[in-house]
């Protein structure tokens, strides 16, 4: 009688160490900043007051290996930032050597050679961070082998690089690594494109990397395309969508296959609008690209070049300045165009006219906002696409109940009803897919891979603890009902 009651109990209370923070320590400018980083163990929580950290010269290398119950944590204090600087540029700001379960909040890094490296990494979140004035890459998670998995990558700001100069480089060439089930959300990437910048991607996904929802992010003034995915290799494909780009230094967004391009606004680029081309092993294949609207300020607004398997470009709002609104190059039956309105010659279907000035409340090739790309009343939009296309929802995270309105917007009386489109962080969207697996359905745009799973957050110690003394608690009420009698 007495072992009954007592199990649950000491259940509860031996784990309860396990599952409660280890420690949160606080420190300011004048502290060891990397001595406290390098200590730190699962479930320990690092805040920083605000204030300016220098970095030594030397290198500056940790490993921080924690589990989803006890994350560890560091973080600039609340209502302040803390700045973490490296004035030397032949070592990179931080070089994470295994990082599993690891959350970065609200700081501030500049200088080095690449600002944040993960050498290996899985589950980390790095959230409502700036990073710049880097030597090289910002954020690269790209070391030969590894297999990088559950990142999320939320409301960062990132600009002003140099070097190869990309935002974010994510994977390897040829496969040499690979970089999956991300989520990389609400980012603000800008300026990746001065004068010895010899690259400058602003967000850059490379072959075998597959299931990353790339949303809600601002793109612009960048060397090399605003986004850059490759094939994905037999991985799940990666989703592009609801992001604002502009100022491209080359195409907005390219892709070689295995990916869906949905509900994004451009509002200019050097080359083409959206690209599908082959690249390293990747031909264009398993794309769908879907309710976008582009402004083609420097090439063409869509293009399919050498395609071997399904393209489908359905529902967008195309318009070309000097170029083709649809330009297909090689086996033109694999692409399925309908749905399209615009303006611009088209390689395969038919493209239902439209005007800039006639069909968008105030709307230029300009190339850059201020713009609103929201359909006028009486647009040749409204309902202009094919309903078997129709995605879930729009750039706003509006959704679009079924109507086949062309273009990344779904209509509405009156005014835009969400985020007015500028150079800085995207407002907040509902909804929206998650990384992880693939799949099919019409309600996403067609034949397209949505994503669930993969990079949900972890667990809270506290809720853990919770459950497990109510557990100790049913058992205690188990044995004063009924089991004394046994």
């Amino acid at each position: 009688m007495r072992r009954r009651l007592i199990e649950p109990v000491a259940l509860a209370l031996l784990l309860l160490p396990a599952l409660t923070p280890a420690a949160s320590r606080e420190i300011g400018p004048g502290d060891d900043v990397e001595g406290s980083i390098a200590a730190l163990a699962p479930g320990d929580e690092l805040v920083l007051r605000g204030g300016l950290y220098s970095l030594p010269s030397e290198r500056f290398s940790v490993d921080l290996v924690a589990s989803a119950e006890l994350p560890i944590v560091i973080r600039s204090k609340d209502g302040e930032r803390a700045r973490l600087v490296r004035s030397n540029t032949d070592q990179n700001l931080i070089d994470f050597v295994r990082a599993e379960y690891l959350e970065i909040r609200n700081i501030e890094f500049e200088g080095g050679s690449a600002g944040l490296r993960f050498e290996s990494g899985a589950h980390v979140t790095v959230e409502g961070c700036e990073i710049s004035g880097t030597d090289d890459v910002a954020l690269r998670a790209n070391d030969a082998g590894e297999t990088y998995v559950g990142f999320r990558i939320l409301r960062n700001h990132i600009h002003d690089t140099d070097g190869t100069g990309e935002g974010m480089y994510l994977g390897c060439n040829e496969g040499g690594c690979s970089f999956n089930d991300a989520l990389i959300e609400g980012n603000w990437v800008h300026h990746t494109n001065g004068a010895s910048v010899t690259q400058g991607d602003g967000i850059e996904i490379k072959e075998g990397s597959g299931g990353n929802v790339v949303r809600d992010n601002v793109i612009h003034d960048t060397g090399y395309p605003c986004i850059l995915v490759y094939s994905t290799r037999g991985r799940p494909q990666n989703v592009i969508e609801r992001n604002l780009l502009f100022n491209c230094g080359d195409h907005a967004i390219q892709a070689a296959a295995d990916a869906i391009i949905r509900n994004n606004v451009i509002l200019g680029a050097n080359a083409d609008g959206i690209a599908m081309q082959p690249h390293q092993s990747g031909t264009p294949q398993d794309l769908l690209v879907v309710h976008n609207t582009v402004l083609a300020t420097g090439g063409d607004a869509i293009s399919v070049s050498g395609p071997t398997g399904p393209v489908i470009v359905a529902n967008n709002t195309i318009y070309s300045q000097s170029g083709m609104a649809l330009r297909v190059g090689g086996t033109s039956s694999l692409v399925t165009s309908d749905g399209n309105v615009g303006s611009g010659a088209v390689s395969v279907g038919t493209l239902a006219a439209g005007s800039v000035g006639g069909d968008l409340a105030s709307a230029s090739f300009a190339g850059e906002p201020p713009m609103s790309l929201f359909p006028k009343a009486g647009s040749a939009l409204i309902g202009a696409g094919t309903v078997a296309r129709v995605a879930d929802d729009d750039f706003n995270g509006t959704l679009r109940d079924g109507v086949a309105d062309a273009g990344a917007y779904a209509y509405g009386t009156g005014s835009n009803p969400g985020w007015t489109l500028a150079a800085g962080f995207k407002g907040e969207t509902p909804g929206g897919s998650e990384p992880g697996e693939g799949g099919s359905g019409g309600g996403n745009g067609g034949t397209a891979s949505e994503a669930s799973g993969g990079c949900s957050g972890s667990s809270s110690p506290g809720a853990a603890v919770a459950a497990l003394l109510a557990l100790a608690l049913r058992g205690l009420r188990g044995f004063g009902a009924g089991q004394v009698r046994r």
